[in-house]
């Protein structure tokens, strides 16, 4: 299962998300999204558990949970839009 987490502190680490999460089950891997341009954290990350149940249990003991003064915004994580539906940039 696909888990996305927001809300994050900008200077949560993977290993403290991870931490958080292996409290519930098997996590296979955990990702803090990371501006290109600043190399900051944009507050949102992705947790992948193999176990659906297990998924799912994270999901309702953590969601409006706090983690480092910061309320965790906790759901099954929607699939990505298909490339040609995404909006076009406007940064000319």
């Amino acid at each position: 299962m696909n888990i996305y987490v927001g809300n994050l502190h900008y200077h949560l680490e993977e290993s403290q998300l991870k931490d958080a999460f292996s409290q519930h089950g098997q996590v296979e891997s955990v990702k803090i999204i990371i501006d290109k341009f600043t190399g900051r954290s944009k507050g949102f990350g992705f947790v992948e558990m193999p176990n659906d149940g297990e998924g799912q249990a994270a999901i309702d003991a953590l969601d409006g949970t706090e983690l480092q003064g910061r309320t965790m915004r906790v759901n099954e994580a929607r699939p990505p839009k298909p490339r040609e539906e995404r909006a076009p940039r406007n940064d000319y």
